[in-house]
C-alpha cells in the first residue's frame, strides 16, 4: 500500500510535470474526507434509528451490491467516459447524500441511501481512473495511483477524528454541516482545476473504462484463472472483511469507549500503519516471498485481534487495534505485488485478474458488515473482534500449510476464443 515515502519518491520523480495529479489529489483529501466522515456516520445514525447491529450490517452491506450492479450495467451503456463529467455527476449526488441519510427513518429510505452511496463511491472510482489514463504515462500509471491512495489514506485518519470531535452522544446536524463543508471544499478545488487547466483538458486521448468480452469466454477464464489463484483471493476477500468490520462496527463501539469527543481514536489507530509499512514492506517480501509475507502478517494481525476479549478499558482496544493494522497492512502490498506478478507472467488475462480481485474485494465489503453486525448482537463487540481474529489466524494457517508454493497462471490460445 503506497506511502509518504512514495510520495516523497514520485514528487522527485516528475515534479512540474504532474501537477494537476498533485491538485487533484488536494481534492481527494478533502471529498475522501467527507466520504470517511459519512461511512463514520452511517452505522451510528443506523442503529440510532432503532435498527439492531445485524440489519445495520446488512443495509451497509448493500451499498456494495448497489455499487456492482451500478457498474455492470454503466459498462455496457457507455464506452468511454471523461473524468469531468463524472465528477461533476459524483458531486451532485455526494450533495444530495447526507441530506438523505439525516432524514432517513426507515429502512427503505436507508437503503436508498446506501444505494447512492454505492454509485457515488463508483463514480469517484472511474474518475480517477479516467484522470490518470488520459493525463499521465502508461509507464507512471501504477505511481500515479500510489499517489492518490496516499492522499486517501491520510483522509482516512483525518475523517475519524474530526467526526468523532462533533458526534458525542449522538448524529446530529454538527456531524452532517461538516462533512457538508468538506465536500464543498473539495468540490472548489475540483472547480479551480478545470479553469486552471481547462485548455489542457479539452484535448485528451479516449481512455475506455470498460471492456466488452463474450459472456462465455470470460465466465470460462475466470474459472480457470480464479481456480488458479484462489488462495490469494480468499486471502484478499478476508482483508476487506476486516476493514469493513472495522468501518461497521468500529465507530459505535469507539463511541462507548467513553473518550468523548476522540472517540473516532480507534479508527485513527487502524488507519495510521498504512503509512507505515511500506518502508518494510519491500525487504520482507523480497526475503520471505509476497505470499508468505502476506499469510504471515494475516496470521500475526488476527493474533492480536483475538486479545480484544481480554482488554478493559479505552486503551487497550486501541493498542491492539494499533497492533493488529500495522501486521495486517502488510499483507496488502504484498499481495497486490503478487496480482501484479501474475499479470506479468501472463498479461492476456489482465482484466480477468483484476476483475477477479475486485469480484472478491466487493464480496468481502457485502458480507463483511453482516457478519460484523450479527455477531455485536450475538456476543459483542469485543466478542466479534476477537472471533475475526480467530477466524483469520486458522486462515492463515490453512494457507501456509496447503497453499503451493509458487503460483503460475497458465492460460492456452484455445481458451480465449470460442
Amino acid at each position: 500500500m503506497p506511502t509518504i515515502r512514495h510520495l516523497v519518491t514520485h514528487f522527485k520523480q516528475y515534479g512540474d510535470n504532474h501537477r494537476p495529479l498533485y491538485f487533484l489529489s488536494i481534492m481527494i483529501l478533502f471529498w475522501a474526507t467527507f466520504d470517511g466522515i459519512m461511512s463514520f456516520i452511517a452505522p451510528i445514525a443506523i442503529t440510532q434509528a432503532g435498527f439492531s447491529n445485524t440489519a445495520m450490517g446488512i443495509i451497509i452491506g448493500s451499498s456494495s451490491i448497489s455499487g456492482a450492479l451500478f457498474d455492470f450495467f454503466i459498462c455496457r451503456i457507455v464506452k468511454n467516459f471523461f473524468f469531468r463529467r463524472l465528477f461533476l455527476i459524483m458531486f451532485a449526488i455526494c450533495f444530495v447524500f447526507p441530506l438523505i441519510l439525516s432524514q432517513a427513518k426507515t429502512i427503505w429510505i436507508f437503503l436508498i441511501a446506501m444505494a447512492i452511496w454505492g454509485v457515488y463511491y463508483d463514480l469517484f472510482n472511474f474518475g480517477v481512473f479516467d484522470f490518470v489514463g488520459r493525463f499521465t504515462k502508461e509507464d507512471e500509471h501504477a505511481s500515479s495511483f500510489g499517489v492518490v491512495s496516499v492522499f486517501r489514506s491520510l483522509a482516512e485518519i483525518i475523517a475519524p477524528l474530526v467526526a468523532g470531535l462533533v458526534i458525542i452522544e449522538f448524529v446530529d446536524w454538527k456531524a452532517y454541516s461538516i462533512g457538508w463543508i468538506f465536500l464543498l471544499i473539495a468540490f472548489l478545488l475540483f472547480m479551480s482545476l478545470l479553469f486552471y487547466n481547462k485548455n489542457k483538458f479539452k484535448v485528451s486521448k479516449k481512455n475506455e473504462v470498460c471492456r466488452n468480452k463474450k459472456i462465455l469466454i470470460e465466465l470460462r477464464l475466470w474459472r480457470k484463472v480464479g481456480r488458479t489463484i484462489f488462495p490469494v483471493l480468499i486471502l484478499t476477500m478476508f482483508l476487506y472483511i476486516v476493514d469493513a468490520f472495522f468501518w461497521t462496527i468500529g465507530p459505535i463501539f469507539s463511541e462507548g469507549l467513553g473518550l468523548e469527543q476522540f472517540g473516532g481514536i480507534l479508527l485513527v489507530a487502524y488507519s495510521i500503519p498504512t503509512l507505515m509499512v511500506g518502508w518494510f514492506v519491500g525487504s520482507l517480501t523480497r526475503k520471505m516471498g509476497k505470499k508468505k509475507t502476506a499469510y504471515l502478517g494475516l496470521l500475526i494481525g488476527s493474533l492480536a485481534l483475538v486479545g480484544f476479549s481480554f482488554g478493559s478499558g479505552p486503551i487497550i482496544p486501541i493498542v491492539i487495534t494499533f497492533i493488529a493494522a500495522f501486521f495486517l497492512d502488510f499483507a496488502f502490498p504484498a499481495i497486490n505485488g503478487a496480482y501484479a506478478d501474475y499479470i506479468n507472467e501472463t498479461p492476456v488475462v489482465e482484466g480477468e485478474i483484476e476483475s477477479l480481485e475486485d469480484f472478491f474485494n466487493n464480496i468481502g465489503y457485502i458480507v463483511g458488515p453482516i457478519i460484523a453486525g450479527l455477531l455485536a448482537d450475538l456476543v459483542g463487540f469485543s466478542e466479534a473482534f476477537s472471533v475475526l481474529g480467530l477466524a483469520g489466524a486458522l486462515l492463515s494457517i490453512i494457507l501456509l500449510v496447503f497453499s503451493t508454493k509458487s503460483i503460475t497462471v497458465k492460460v492456452r490460445k484455445k481458451e480465449l476464443a470460442w
